[in-house]
């Protein structure tokens, strides 16, 4: 991956700040009130694989939020197999790429965002590096792919924890930070685990419930 650390460019929450006000200058210039996904990345430059995820991963943390989470769900699991698989920048296909959001929606998550972000940020620093990069970057990738597919789980709140642990695992991987690395794996991790023992025991009690 070639994201760069937090010392060597602008803060993330400043980042993300700079991208809503591209986002409405386009607007204003007479083109569509939404921007693709396509779009977005193509503003991320270098730090694009972990501004991209936390972007992406942002509208999930939102408690009961139906829709939004299901739309970048596909596309965040997409760019966190690339990660799996080593590539150094990211891409998307036509269709996903194609995605749209709102420039008014984008500065609305920038704006509830910042504050969590700039938190994050003040408390984060180069350490662990080495779980930042290849390889244990592909395992960090893998973690991401799963906790994107636990998204889609059609739930009331599903999105949220993993959501927020992906945002966790992106600000790790953009500031070098593996400890957040790992508490961002371990919360998405123990929220899989929950989901699958929670599914095991209503199987279980369905099984009960009609004699089989």
């Amino acid at each position: 991956m070639t994201d760069l650390p937090h010392s060597e460019g602008t803060a993330i929450s400043d980042r993300l700040d700079m991208l809503v006000l591209d986002a409405q200058a386009l607007a204003g210039q007479g083109e569509s009130a939404a921007v693709t996904l396509e779009w977005v990345l193509a503003q991320l430059h270098e730090r694009a694989f972990g501004l991209f995820l936390l972007i992406l991963a942002l509208p999930c943390c939102i408690p009961f939020l139906y829709g939004i989470p299901q739309v970048v769900a596909l596309p965040l699991m997409f760019v966190s197999a690339q990660i799996l698989a080593g590539r150094q920048t990211p891409w998307l296909p036509g269709k996903l790429g194609a995605r749209s959001v709102s420039s008014e929606g984008l500065a609305n998550l920038a704006r509830r965002a910042g504050p969590w972000l700039r938190r994050i940020e003040a408390i984060s620093r180069p350490r662990l590096g080495s779980l930042t990069r290849a390889p244990a970057d592909r395992l960090v990738g893998l973690a991401l792919v799963l906790f994107s597919a636990s998204i889609l789980v059609p739930l009331p709140g599903t999105n949220t924890v993993p959501g927020f642990a992906v945002v966790v695992v992106a600000m790790g991987l953009l500031q070098r930070d593996g400890l957040l690395v790992i508490v961002g794996t371990v919360l998405g991790t123990a929220w899989i685990g929950t989901l699958l023992f929670a599914g095991a025991t209503l199987v279980s009690l369905i099984r009960t419930w009609l004699g089989v």
